[in-house]
């Protein structure tokens, strides 16, 4: 009794510390007003696709920023060498290194102990570049740690300048965080159009003041002028750098009236900017912004007052922003647009409303099933599934968690997964009363046999989801997060809370026997048993067919990738009274012939999906010019229908693309490789092989659903893929973890008869929890639409493939390897901690 109140206290109290977490998250504003600041402080954030916003992920330019650092290297050592006496050399900055040419290799040698010593000499002791004597010439070229510090610098320096940019745009809440190596994610909630954002962000703002040439100058560089035409030949030299102006702010020209920005300086600047302008009274100072000059006055006085004018013949919006570069700083390297994903408001409120109508009746259904089939035992599962469900929101709340709407989807899986638990426990009971044992023992051995089987398929789905973390990106990881906490979560509520409800529900019955209701059919095939096997080589031979056939698919007619692996640009577009060849003539007319239409909705609705390809450029340039195309396809559209609206939009440039590809397939086999090793190292070889053979083909016959279907293949569909792979291997470990029970219980029986006593003892489990999981994302596959379309039917698909398979193909797998391994003369399983120590025992 103290062992029951001492656990009911413990898991009372770890649920109310969740609940209590969640809590916040559905209380009204006022209500949320009136709690204490830290304890409202986390609580779940909805994603861009469900409250409305955009995301612009940034990369940065680097290759400007390591030829700067390769000049500056070349700078240096050509004075050093000739401080050591190296003469006849002459080192040049070219093609990202640094060469040095010589006649004489004794030459070489000497420039090259000079270098080595200047690669050395910076404040960390590290080196800044390699040196290489090789085809008669020495090249310097910049090392990983140098590529690597120069980049984080960068980017830490480029947050800055976004994050104060943002700020001064006036832009509410926004999210700018660092994404991978040389990237910036930034995430704007409520801004259906980020063209100005984008070109904010775009623009570098490197200002720098330069002194117009004359007849004394040798460095030079020509720029072009504000003016069509018009050019500037000035001293390459910078006179000031423009990080000394400490404020800016649009103003007005006393004399004509146009707008100009006024600049203050900071005091190191107002010195510098007070000694340069009184020693060269009379030449023009051009202020060059980005490799263009503004302007270009002639410096008629001194100017010590440390504040100046800058004109140009800007409009007001072009001076405020202008000003606004300037307060903000210049950002160190250029960051080009590689990846933009709008969704309007409407959009959002309507994936919120999908979410919860199709969520909570999945809910309802699985419920309904688990209270029909099981009765009060039923109910007890409920409540572990709702506490279950409260604690994913507890967890996701403490962790300041973003939900979006594959997270939506990945709780509505978990609900079905869960439930798994659940009835494998019942099953085991069931199993343990028709053997005679008493309620409470029944019970306690239900629980204890299942604990091992539900420890192996939640650890096998845990691979794979942890690999979708590691290897998605944006809200495929917040799919995983979400799946990862449910499964941690169920567990708990399964092998904890569920057993001492029943425990406690055991006690209060007394000496009245255990009843848990079933299926009588499924019972009495279970009790008979079923010769599954006996259709083990047409089964094997249809899953290989359909297989094949999948393959053929998928090279013709193939995938129907998103832009997410294909790259380029994706708009939805809302034109009423227009038709798909008036809008392709007016996108024609704008120079996006290119452009693929298709009609998303009903007929006459104006209602359209607009893919435009990666433009035909390299990467670099493609991302670049990428900015404008969306800015484009907008403006067309607008000319034939002024009211038209874009409620979403997605641009995915070749980087970003080519990378979601490599990364799915590097997760799909690190997937297939984890599960096989912990399959071996549960069970045995043979095994871990039969399951991920048969994965492999579940995989294959899902992949010909989506070419058969034209589903679009997109991220959404890898987390699918993943999920998949690890709802399928939690089944087939159900059924040979029955197998390895068997086998340790009765080691003589004949493997055919093991197997078909195995897959008929687990055949309830396997159906139920099939069935509960189908429930749970029904309402999603059929309302769902297509924001999740290529979640969810590929789900209920694999599901299906899934359930057979561990029935007719795992399993004559697992009996053809298993006869091979006995006619090697090898054990079906290595022996148990158990019978090792009895062989101990025996040793004199």
């Amino acid at each position: 009794m103290k062992s029951m109140k001492a656990r009911a206290l413990v898991y009372g109290l770890v649920i109310l510390l969740g609940l209590l977490a969640a809590l916040p998250n559905l209380l009204p504003a006022q209500a949320v007003a009136k709690l204490p600041a830290w304890y409202t402080s986390t609580t779940i954030s909805l994603g861009l696709d469900l409250q409305g916003g955009s995301h612009l992920l940034l990369a940065a330019d680097t290759a400007e920023l390591f030829d700067a650092e390769t000049r500056t290297i070349a700078e240096e050592l050509g004075p050093k060498l000739v401080a050591a006496g190296v003469t006849g050399v002459r080192p040049k900055a070219e093609s990202g290194a640094v060469v040095v040419m010589a006649k004489k290799p004794e030459q070489l040698q000497a420039a090259a102990t000079v270098a080595r010593a200047l690669a050395r000499d910076n404040s960390d002791g590290t080196r800044r570049f390699d040196v290489v004597i090789e085809g008669g010439q020495l090249t310097l070229t910049l090392s990983d740690s140098r590529i690597t510090a120069l980049t984080n610098d960068a980017l830490e320096r480029s947050l800055e300048v976004v994050r104060q940019r943002l700020d001064e745009s006036g832009l509410v809440e926004p999210s700018i965080t660092r994404q991978g190596n040389d990237g910036i994610l930034v995430q704007m909630p409520g801004v259906a159009d980020p063209s100005s954002i984008r070109k904010l962000l775009g623009t570098t703002a490197k200002m720098t003041f330069h002194w117009v040439a004359n007849s004394d100058n040798e460095a030079l560089m020509n720029l072009p002028g504000s003016a069509e035409g018009e050019r500037y030949s000035l001293e390459r030299r910078v006179a000031m750098e423009g990080q000394h102006i400490s404020d800016a702010q649009l103003g007005f020209n006393s004399d004509n009236g146009q707008p100009v920005v006024n600049f203050k300086l900071d005091s190191d600047g107002a010195r510098q900017f007070g000694e340069m302008t009184r020693a060269n009274i009379g030449r023009p100072l051009a202020v060059v912004l980005d490799g263009k000059v503004i302007t270009a006055p002639v410096i008629r006085s001194a100017i010590a007052g440390g504040s100046g004018e800058i004109s140009g013949g800007f409009t007001s919006a072009e001076a405020s922003n202008l000003a606004l570069l300037l307060r903000g700083g210049a950002l160190p390297v250029p960051l080009n647009v590689l990846e933009e994903r709008t969704v309007g408001p409407d959009l959002g409120s309507d994936a919120i409303a999908m979410g919860l109508s199709t969520g909570l009746l999945g809910a309802a259904l699985v419920f309904a099933f688990m209270l029909g089939l099981y009765g009060r035992w039923g109910a007890i599962a409920c409540v572990g599934l709702a506490v279950n469900v409260g604690l994913v929101f507890g967890v996701l709340s403490v962790l300041g968690a973003t939900l979006t709407l594959p997270g939506i989807a990945g709780i509505i899986l978990t609900i079905g997964m869960a439930v798994d638990a659940n009835i494998l426990i019942n099953e085991r009971i069931r199993e343990e009363t028709r053997n005679g044992l008493s309620a409470p023992m029944a019970v306690r051995q239900g629980f204890s046999r299942a604990y091992s089987t539900i420890l192996d398929s939640n650890m096998t789905t845990l691979i794979a989801i942890s690999l979708l973390f590691m290897f998605g990106s944006g809200p495929v990881r917040g799919f995983a997060v979400t799946i990862g906490i449910g499964l941690l979560t169920s567990m708990f509520t399964a092998i904890a809370v569920t057993r001492l409800l029943m425990e406690w529900r055991v006690r209060a019955m007394g000496r009245q026997p255990l009843a848990i209701h079933g299926i009588e059919t499924l019972d009495r095939l279970a009790a008979r048993g079923v010769d599954f096997l006996r259709g083990r080589f047409i089964g094997l031979a249809l899953s290989a067919l359909l297989s094949i056939g999948s393959i053929v698919l998928f090279f013709g007619p193939g995938l129907q990738y998103g832009v997410d692996f294909t790259g380029g640009t994706l708009v939805e577009v809302r034109a009423e009274n227009t038709s798909v060849e008036q809008l392709r003539q007016a996108l024609a007319s704008a120079g996006l012939g290119g452009a693929s239409i298709q009609e998303s909705g009903p007929a006459d609705a104006g209602q359209y999906l607009v893919r435009l390809p990666v433009l035909n450029h390299s990467a670099s340039d493609s991302e670049s010019k990428a900015d404008g195309v969306v800015d484009s396809l907008k403006t067309a559209v607008r000319t034939l229908s002024p009211t038209a609206e874009f409620p979403k939009v997605d641009m995915v440039g070749p980087k970003v693309s080519g990378g979601f590809s490599d990364a799915t397939i590097l997760a799909i086999l690190l997937a297939g490789a984890g599960m096989l090793a912990y399959l071996w190292i549960r069970f045995e070889s043979h095994f871990a092989a039969a399951a991920t053979l048969t994965i492999a083909l579940d995989l294959t016959k899902t992949i010909g659903f989506f070419a058969l279907t034209g589903l679009e293949f997109n991220l959404t569909a890898v987390a699918a893929l993943l999920a998949l792979i690890g709802y399928s291997v939690n089944d087939k470990v159900v059924v040979f973890d029955r197998v390895r029970e068997n086998l340790r219980l009765t080691p003589g029986k004949p493997m055919l008869q093991l197997l078909n006593e195995s897959i008929s003892s687990t055949l309830t489990r396997t159906v139920f929890t099939s069935v509960t999981t189908l429930l749970a994302l029904l309402p999603m596959g059929i309302a769902g639409g297509s924001a999740v379309s290529s979640f969810a039917l590929p789900m209920l698909f694999g599901i299906v493939v899934g359930t057979s398979s561990s029935i007719f193909i795992a399993a004559p797998l697992l009996y053809w390897l298993g006869l091979r391994r006995q006619q090697k003369g090898l054990p079906q399983l290595r022996p148990s901690r158990e019978e090792r120590d009895a062989e101990l025992a025996l040793i004199p």
